[in-house]
């Protein structure tokens, strides 16, 4: 090893942030991770910034410390920003998953630019953060006033270790309503806000921007590389290409499953069925469609977190026991409550169910954005299991492939700065997984098919609630 050249990887999630450290061979030296922290202030729900930015500090000082990292890089969850005045906040940070007052929700949407300018759908919640800084700007001026910089989430982390204040295409380009994708440039949002003066310069994701020097916990002095960071799912991406990956949908799951098919036109996408067109790290749209579905799988399972057996999915196969969208905001099936249909399950037969709701979800998905080549499938409902194998069996003429990872993106991020180094470590190492072998499933998917009323999605309703 190299030990000036060992990476850590901050991949910050919604629901977890991790810190990986990798060798420059490509191998995981450790792991660690927390779970954010979130606060009322003022009427939002806000992200507890300095808890997460201590645990970050400390983990890196003992990564420095245990494996002479020397570089660090950040990826992040897409819909987040910060508005920053020289060397600090001027507003916390906003939890995404909060909805501005109806009052002001009608008069924000009509400043919103049409689909085919920024191929980014109008969502609920701050699923674009540009709705939020609209928010934001029309509850609290002064904030926007007073920034001299908005900055993407991996980019705020970005500044807080190297004290520099960037911009990065994949996060700019991921459904914000910031980013005219055809254009490569900031979208009219951007410029009749008068917000571009405060949109820093642009560096690509992986490009060195300071050094963070920091002290262990002896005091003893410690100095890292830090690198512009990148969005989550466009970090993942980034890496199945970079292993050789070309004509493939990648399947990138977490609390979000955010599938990318670059085969598939722009002119096929739906902005009413959450379809988008992300940004890569090299600036070129990305065709995309998304839902919650890790968060979905942990609402409609009941926060199962164990293996889920064959016989259990037979069993609820057999009896006719259905879960219908949606359990969560956004997504193909906008306007739906979700719900379960059939006899009633509890425990491992409740989980079957909802993992078959996010299998047959996810197939509905790849459908609309014409998925006819192979599959890669990322991230944390792998660990599920089957996930992977029912999804084969319902679509036997591509090949599924599974990562022995599961962290796509901290391996994408890993990867960015080792090709800074010039350097290639990683090599493919996914498998084609077998399809299962569930007796039913095909007339099992027709009738949810024809239940959820695939084919007239209410996707112009008002939104409902959903529930479990």
């Amino acid at each position: 090893m190299t030990a000036s050249n060992a990476i850590a990887v901050f991949d910050l999630g919604k629901t977890n942030s991790k810190l990986f450290v990798f060798d420059t061979d490509g191998s995981v030296l450790s792991e660690t991770r927390t779970k954010p922290l979130w606060a009322e202030y003022e009427g939002f729900r806000v992200l507890d910034d300095k808890a997460l930015y201590e645990w970050m500090k400390i983990s890196l000082a003992r990564a420095v410390e245990g494996h002479s990292v020397g570089h660090v890089i950040f990826s992040g969850h897409g819909c987040t920003f910060a508005l920053v005045e020289q060397d600090h906040l001027v507003h916390p940070i906003l939890d995404y998953e909060q909805e501005p007052p109806p009052s002001l929700a009608g008069r924000i949407d009509l400043s919103i630019p049409p689909f085919l300018e920024t191929y980014s759908p109008k969502l609920p919640l701050g699923f674009n953060y540009g709705r939020h800084m609209l928010w934001l700007e029309a509850v609290r001026p002064e904030a926007l006033n007073r920034a001299d910089a908005v900055l993407s989430y991996p980019q705020f982390w970005s500044w807080k270790f190297s004290g520099r204040k960037v911009s990065e295409v994949s996060y700019i380009g991921c459904h914000s309503h910031l980013w005219a994708p055809l254009l490569g440039d900031f979208s009219s949002l951007v410029d009749s806000r008068g917000w571009r003066e405060k949109m820093p310069d642009f560096e690509k994701a992986g490009a060195a921007l300071g050094r963070w020097e920091g002290a262990s916990e002896e005091g003893a002095a410690l100095s890292v590389v830090v690198h512009n960071g990148v969005h989550d799912s466009n970090s993942a991406l980034y890496y199945y290409r970079s292993v050789g990956f070309e004509n493939f949908t990648l399947v990138s799951t977490g609390t979000w499953v955010v599938i990318f098919n670059s085969a598939c036109p722009l002119d096929a996408l739906d902005e009413h069925r959450d379809m988008l067109a992300n940004v890569t790290v090299d600036g070129r749209p990305a065709p995309t469609i998304r839902f919650m579905g890790g968060r979905e799988y942990d609402i409609a399972s009941g926060g199962w977190s164990k293996p889920i057996s064959l016989e259990a999915l037979s069993r609820v196969i057999a009896k006719g026991v259905f879960a219908l969208p949606s359990f969560a905001p956004g997504g193909p099936m906008q306007g739906f409550e979700g719900r379960f249909v059939g006899p009633e399950v509890e425990g491992e037969e409740r989980a079957a169910v909802a993992l078959l709701y996010v299998v047959l979800m996810t197939s509905l998905a790849l459908d609309l954005i014409r998925s006819e080549n192979a599959i890669v499938i990322d991230g944390g409902l792998v660990k599920t299991g089957l996930f992977a194998e029912i999804l084969a069996q319902l679509r036997p003429e591509q090949p599924v492939f599974t990562s022995p990872t599961a962290e796509g993106s901290a391996f994408g991020a890993a990867a960015l700065v080792l090709d800074t180094l010039g350097q290639k470590p990683f090599a493919n190492e996914t498998r084609q997984v077998a399809p299962a072998e569930l007796f039913g499933l095909e007339a099992y998917r027709d009738a949810w098919k024809a239940m959820a009323e695939i084919d007239e999605p209410e996707a112009t309703q008002p939104r409902k609630e959903f529930h479990a």
